[in-house]
């Protein structure tokens, strides 16, 4: 996880995110003003979360930018979290708010239940 920690400290200012975790699932919830489903791609493959995102930002006519702060697309990439895995994995976006669901994986962990045998 520190890895992911550090790969999310690394980001621009500009990017603000928020990252939770369940006993089944990491929840990476990021700020993406402006931007609708159709604008962004988050993919995760190789081990790696990517999150491209473009829109659009128009002008009004007989305007000339003195100061350019808002930017029109932004790509992360950040590493999965520790046991976390790709697949299954939900991604929503409601007033410029991203929010990626990546469950974790099955540890393959079965438990067995012990009981008192009579006599040997």
């Amino acid at each position: 996880m520190s890895v992911l920690r550090d790969a999310l400290r690394d980001l621009p200012e500009s990017v603000f995110f928020d990252l939770l975790e369940s006993d089944g699932a990491y929840l990476l919830i990021l700020d993406v003003p402006g931007v609708s489903a159709e604008e962004l791609d988050p993919t995760v493959e190789d081990g790696h979360i990517s999150i491209d995102t473009h829109r659009e930002k128009p002008r009004p006519e007989g305007f000339e930018y003195i100061e350019e702060n808002r930017q029109e697309s932004v790509e992360i990439d950040l590493p999965l979290p520790d046991g976390a895995t790709g697949d299954g994995a939900q991604a929503s976006v409601s007033r410029g708010v991203l929010e990626l669901r990546l469950p974790k994986r099955d540890t393959g962990e079965t438990t067995i239940d012990v009981v008192e045998s009579e006599g040997v």
